[in-house]
């Protein structure tokens, strides 16, 4: 029998996006719940992404439980396709390791690639931080509908 979600009761795909989004909602913020797409190239064919959570600093949240091989590759495919990209994870738990034989947390993984990451919550530092135009500029370049590329 399928494991019960209560997040999908609310519009999320997972308890964790519901339990963001509750804290943000609660700090006052309004962030936009895959509000955005932004368009990569896979090698051979043209794909979207689409950020958990928007925040009006221009920070892209992605939620993971589960942080999986096809996942850990598209995030490397944005992030050289789209380095100004501020692409940050919320993990349920970051201490997790990416396959049963690997030594490599999802925590060393961002670490090694450059993304930021936390555990459970979003930081309040990252609720704080001033926006920055290149994230829109970042934003607005990386949109499958931008017809100025």
């Amino acid at each position: 029998m399928p494991k019960f979600n209560p997040g999908l009761l609310h519009g999320y795909r997972s308890g964790l996006e519901e339990q963001v989004a509750k804290q943000l909602k609660d700090a006052g913020i309004d962030a936009g719940y895959e509000t955005e797409k932004v368009g990569y190239l896979k090698p051979a064919r043209l794909s979207k992404y689409t950020p958990d959570f928007m925040l009006p600093n221009g920070i892209v949240i992605e939620t993971k439980g589960r942080f999986l091989t096809a996942d850990r590759q598209k995030h490397i495919l944005i992030k050289q396709q789209h380095p100004d990209l501020d692409i940050r994870f919320v993990f349920s738990n970051s201490r997790g390791r990416i396959s049963k034989n690997s030594k490599t947390t999802y925590a060393l993984w961002c670490e090694k690639h450059g993304f930021q990451y936390s555990d459970k919550w979003i930081p309040e530092a990252w609720l704080k931080e001033a926006p920055q135009p290149t994230r829109f500029d970042a934003l607005k370049a990386a949109s499958p509908d931008n017809k100025n590329k």
